[in-house]
Parts: C-alpha cells; sequence; structure tokens
C-alpha cells in the first residue's frame, strides 16, 4: 500500500464489484474483498496499488481486520438475489439474503467505523431498483434492500462525519443478473442491460466529489436500445 487512500470493495471478484474496483483504481489503494480467492488474485494483479483480500462476508471475523490501520472507502457490492412468490419462500431463504444483503453490511461496517470516522470516510452501498419498488416474484430480495436503503438513511445521520451514498442500479449485465434471469426463467442477453463499469463510473464519481459535496443516492438505468 502507498499513501494514496484506501478502498475495501466487497463482492470485487466479479460483476459491479470489480468494476467498481477499476474505476477507483486510479486514485486509490485497493482491498478486494470476496471468496473467489483466484478471481480477485487475478484482478489484483491488474490494477496497481491492489491486493486480494479474500473473506467469507457472512463471517467478518476472517477478513483479519486487525491489519487494517486506515480505510478512507467501504464499498458493500457484494449480494445475493432469491426470487419467487412469497409464499414459497422459506425461512432459510430470508435468513441466508438478508444475512448477505443486510447484516453483513451493517457488521462489517461497524468494525471498520474508527477508521472511517479518522478519515472522514465514506460508506457506499450498492442497493438495487428493488430497494425502491416491490414486484411479485421480488418480496424477500426487496424487503433485504429496503432494509439496506433504511440502514444507509439512519447511518448518514448518526455518522456526520462520514459521507453514506447509496446507489441503485438497474439491471446490469452481471453473474448475478444471469442467475436472476434463470430464476425467471428468461434468455440472458447482456447487451440489453446496463454495464458494469457505468455503475463504477457513478460510484467513482461520487467518492471523489468535492469535500463539500455528499451525494447521498445515485440512480443509474440502462438507456432504450
Amino acid at each position: 500500500m502507498t499513501d494514496r487512500p484506501v478502498a475495501l470493495v466487497t463482492g470485487a471478484s466479479s460483476g459491479i464489484g470489480s468494476a467498481i474496483a477499476r474505476s477507483l483504481a486510479p486514485t486509490h489503494d485497493l482491498l478486494l474483498g470476496g471468496r473467489d480467492e483466484t478471481s480477485l488474485s487475478v484482478l489484483a494483479a491488474e490494477l496497481p496499488g491492489a491486493q486480494a483480500w479474500p473473506f467469507d462476508l457472512t463471517n467478518t471475523a476472517s477478513a483479519d481486520l486487525s491489519a487494517l490501520s486506515r480505510l478512507d472507502v467501504i464499498v458493500h457490492s457484494a449480494g445475493i438475489a432469491l426470487l419467487g412468490p412469497l409464499a414459497e419462500a422459506t425461512q432459510d431463504d430470508w435468513r441466508r439474503t438478508f444475512d448477505v444483503n443486510v447484516f453483513a453490511v451493517a457488521e462489517l461496517t461497524n468494525l471498520v467505523l474508527p477508521q472511517l470516522r479518522a478519515a472522514g470516510g465514506h460508506v457506499v452501498l450498492i442497493n438495487s431498483g428493488a430497494g425502491l419498488a416491490a414486484n411479485p416474484g421480488w418480496g424477500v430480495y426487496a424487503a433485504s434492500k429496503f432494509a439496506l436503503r433504511a440502514y444507509a438513511d439512519a447511518l448518514r445521520g448518526d455518522e456526520p462525519s462520514v459521507r453514506v451514498t447509496t446507489v441503485y442500479p438497474g439491471r446490469t449485465a452481471t453473474p448475478m443478473q444471469e442467475d436472476v434471469r434463470r430464476q425467471e426463467g428468461g434468455e440472458y442477453d447482456p447487451s440489453k442491460y446496463l454495464d458494469p463499469a457505468s455503475v463504477g463510473r457513478a460510484v467513482a464519481a461520487a467518492v471523489l466529489a468535492t469535500p463539500d459535496a455528499h451525494i447521498t443516492e445515485i440512480n443509474v438505468r440502462s438507456r432504450p436500445h
């Protein structure tokens, strides 16, 4: 690591997380968080000032945060989406979804708050259009994203020295979207969806905003083809 600001990006092994890492790489040293150590190492080799930071998001003790002396930005990009009618959702579906999409975010943020406060840092939460409107078949996922939105709003008020930005991407061409289309029983055509790099650039714009500016929410949608 150098004397540049440090950003931790979860879910960095693919999709939006890796795109955000690429967008922040010119200005930040990066900790690439996730479970796929091979993919994280490949990305770290591509980005100067980056290192793989493999850990299980639902077991934040595995992140070895004791070695983290400085943190300026944390981007919560990891998430899961389990679709289906609410009547068919099991307790395990609810627990798994909230464990990853909400509880792990809150716990990891709490663990690094001392570093973020010291840096006057920034928390970025990758939400979803489902965090603004709940549609049939998306109830469990939407509930977790509504909760994440509430968490962001409360954190912003509780921690005035820390900037908190919620990003609401539309459907994006990622492995997660491919799995979503499989669950929906539809075809996955990445050309129809938002480029992950566009979300990465939006996040970088919020992070690199002048110190007097606090970009609290960003909506990113794909343009009609």
